[in-house]
């Protein structure tokens, strides 16, 4: 039985038990959730740029990223048959909205409603990106005392109940205090305390870092390598990677007329597009033979940001890319959006059972902590067994050890360790350190190594017993990769 069919069982189980009680309507939701797409929050400080990379995740411009009314309310972006914007106020019944799409950003109208009277916004919309995951753009976290950041600290850390998100991308421009808080805040205690399993962290708008220069995102890979290794930032995000979330929102939608302003610039003598590239206003208002306007400059500007522009026009001078196609995809990669996205699938996607088996039993256990009833001692029972023995919450429990430095050895074993255990990914490649199209022979070759190296490690009289104890779920999980690749072959 998977770890999804014992969270099920468990919680059909939990339902009868608190049968015709407002908590096995919750429950009900809960078991649903366990067949939806992954939940994932995008979070950050005020003007991180969380609507921008989200735009860029599900590839159009939904989200505004001005400072409007709806940018300070929690809003949901979920795939469906027909579009559709509903809010939930604080009190009543859900209603429909009307909205309007201009430039591709919807506009919702709230009907009379405040920001305040609404708990959240679900915007339905067919995309692709969204069968696989819901994402939920949360307003910016400042002060506590502003009432946006309260409502994202209400949805992701909230004090009586589960939070409703699976995983979160955290948008950092640097480590804040208030981002330390946070994402310690975020993180639970019942399985994955100080473990960052469930958090990706962003080095936002990183085309900045350099201020605008052609090689700010080499600066930005830089600088999230760092933040990557720091002590501190392991225990609370799982990896860092830079993203320029304006380029990577205009690499998904770039159109072909912006891609003929920009051939103009790049059919310019080097030194002369350099002069003109020098700062933003010189580019508005310099070599007016150029044939754009200032409208059509300013709109190149605020898509593209300078370091865009630059980038662009290079890429077209030097003819990396010749078409709007190869430039949006060279932009996507370029802008890290590639990046962030293999990271989410090999860290959330691959592991979306575990997580969402996660957020169900700690949900289970709040309500029996919270509820007790004949029957409910049972429930509470077996969900302790399932975290107590199922193999993926082991490996977060030995992950959350190695990044809080409670594991400790050479910087080989426990990279290798930390591998194994998928803290790279969940494939069997990213565990066993392979090339992705690596054979099934090798896969099992490299398995079969690794099973005999940490069995050693495991029974060696002079390995600590945190060691042993982390070799002991290594072992077990190099056995799991093996039968797999048997099942395979």
């Amino acid at each position: 039985m998977t770890l999804l069919d014992r969270t099920r069982a468990v919680l059909d189980q939990a339902i009868e038990v608190y049968d015709g009680s407002d908590h096995a309507r919750r429950l009900v939701t809960v078991r649903e959730r366990l067949d939806a797409p992954l939940r994932v929050a995008v979070a950050g400080r005020v003007k991180a740029g969380k609507s921008t990379l989200l735009n860029a995740l599900i590839g159009e411009r939904l989200a505004p990223t001005d400072a409007g009314e709806c940018t300070r309310i929690v809003t949901w972006y979920e795939d469906g048959h027909t579009y559709q914007v509903r809010a939930t106020p604080k009190q009543g019944a859900a209603r429909s909205l009307r909205f309007t799409r201009d430039d591709g950003v919807i506009d919702i109208d709230l009907g009379g409603l405040s920001p305040a009277e609404i708990a959240q916004l679900t915007v339905t919309w067919p995309a692709q990106a969204l069968r696989t995951v819901t994402l939920i753009d949360t307003p910016g976290i400042g002060s506590l005392s502003e009432q946006p950041g309260r409502h994202t600290w209400g949805l992701l850390v909230p004090d009586d109940e589960e939070t409703p998100a699976d995983a979160v991308v955290y948008l950092l421009r640097h480590l804040h205090t208030g981002d330390v808080e946070f994402l310690r805040a975020f993180h639970d205690n019942e399985v994955s305390r100080p473990s960052p399993v469930n958090a990706i962290g962003v080095l936002s708008r990183a085309d900045e870092i350099g201020v605008g220069r052609l090689d700010s995102m080499a600066s930005a890979r830089r600088i999230a390598a760092r933040l990557g290794t720091d002590t501190n930032v392991r225990r609370l995000v799982q990896s860092v990677v830079p993203v320029a979330g304006l380029l990577a929102e205009t690499a998904v939608t770039l159109t072909e007329t912006e891609v003929a302003q920009l051939r103009r610039i790049a059919g310019l003598p080097v030194r002369q597009a350099g002069e003109l590239l020098l700062s933003a206003d010189r580019f508005v208002s310099a070599m007016p033979e150029l044939g754009l306007t200032n409208l059509e400059r300013e709109a190149l500007l605020a898509r593209f940001g300078l370091f865009g522009v630059r980038l662009t026009s290079t890429l077209l001078r030097r003819e990396v890319a010749t078409t709007a196609t190869d430039l949006s995809r060279e932009l996507a990669e370029r802008s890290g959006l590639t990046g962030l996205r293999e990271i989410i699938g090999s860290l959330f996607l691959e592991r979306r059972d575990v997580l969402k088996s996660r957020s169900a039993l700690l949900a289970l256990a709040e309500t029996t902590r919270a509820c007790v009833r004949p029957g409910s001692e049972a429930v509470a029972a077996a969900v302790e067994e399932i975290m107590a023995s199922a193999h993926p919450f082991n490996e977060l429990r030995v992950l959350s050890s190695l990044r809080a430095g409670w594991i400790t050895g050479k910087a080989d074993v426990v990279t290798d360790l930390e591998h194994l255990i998928g803290g790279s990914g969940s494939s069997a490649g990213d565990r066993l350190q392979l090339a992705p199209d690596a054979s099934a022979a090798e896969l099992a070759e490299a398995a079969t190594q690794a099973l005999a190296r940490w069995q050693r490690r495991a029974e060696h009289p002079m390995t600590s017993y945190e060691m042993a104890v982390a070799a002991r779920v290594a072992v077990r999980s190099c056995e799991g990769l093996l039968a797999g690749l048997g099942q395979r072959r």
